[in-house]
C-alpha cells in the first residue's frame, strides 16, 4: 500500500526530529564529560554551568522524542559522532561555541524542512530549542573570549569555586531567567 502524501511529509518531519534527538545525545554525552573534567580540575564553578547545559540538553532530547511519538514515530538513541575527551579547558569553550553554532545552522534548516511540510507545531519546537541553543552558544562563546584574553588570571579566579548543582532539574536557561 502507498503512502499518502501526508504520511510522507510526516516521515520527512520525523527524520529530521531523529536526527536532532542525535545531535542533543552526543552534547549531552560531550558536555556531561567536560562537566566532570572541570570539576576534577576544580573548576567548579564552569563544571556546575557545563552541568546545566547538559539537562538543557536532556530537555530537548526529551522534547524531541515526545514530538517524534505524536506524529507516530520511534525515537532512536544513536547519534553522529564520539565525544572528543580529555580537553583542556581553554579548548571546551570554543570547540561548544562551534558545536553549538553547527547545531542552531542544522535546526534551522529542520525548521523549513518542517515548513515545506506543513508541520507548524514542530517548526514552533525547534525555534524554542534554537533561542536556547544561541543561549548556550553565547554563553560558551563569552567564557572563551574570556579564556582567551585573561587567560590564567580569569581561571585563577575560578579555581577552587563550588560545583554543585543539586538534583535541580531547570537547566541552565531555566536557571538563568531566560526560560
Amino acid at each position: 500500500m502507498a503512502q499518502t502524501p501526508k504520511e510522507t511529509r510526516r516521515k520527512k518531519v520525523i527524520e529530521v526530529l531523529n536526527e536532532a534527538r542525535g545531535m542533543e545525545l552526543q552534547a549531552i554525552q560531550q558536555y556531561m564529560n567536560q562537566h566532570y573534567n572541570l570539576d576534577d580540575i576544580d573548576y567548579g564553578e564552569l563544571a556546575a554551568k557545563m552541568k546545566l547545559i547538559a539537562v538543557d540538553e536532556m530537555r530537548h532530547a526529551e522534547m524531541f522524542a515526545e514530538r517524534i511519538k505524536e506524529l507516530g514515530g520511534e525515537p532512536r538513541a544513536d547519534y553522529p559522532g564520539n565525544v572528543t575527551r580529555s580537553q583542556k579547558v581553554e579548548a571546551i569553550y570554543p570547540f561548544d561555541a562551534e558545536l553549538e553554532d553547527d547545531t542552531i545552522d542544522s535546526y534551522n534548516q529542520y525548521l523549513l524542512v518542517c515548513r515545506e511540510n506543513g508541520d507548524s507545531v514542530t517548526m514552533k519546537l525547534f525555534e524554542l530549542i534554537i533561542d536556547e541553543e544561541q543561549i548556550h552558544y553565547n554563553y560558551f562563546d563569552n567564557i572563551g573570549e574570556h579564556i582567551k584574553e585573561l587567560g590564567g588570571t580569569y581561571l585563577a579566579r575560578i579555581a577552587g569555586t563550588p560545583s554543585s548543582s543539586g538534583l535541580n532539574t531547570q537547566g541552565f536557561v531555566a536557571r538563568e531567567g531566560s526560560a
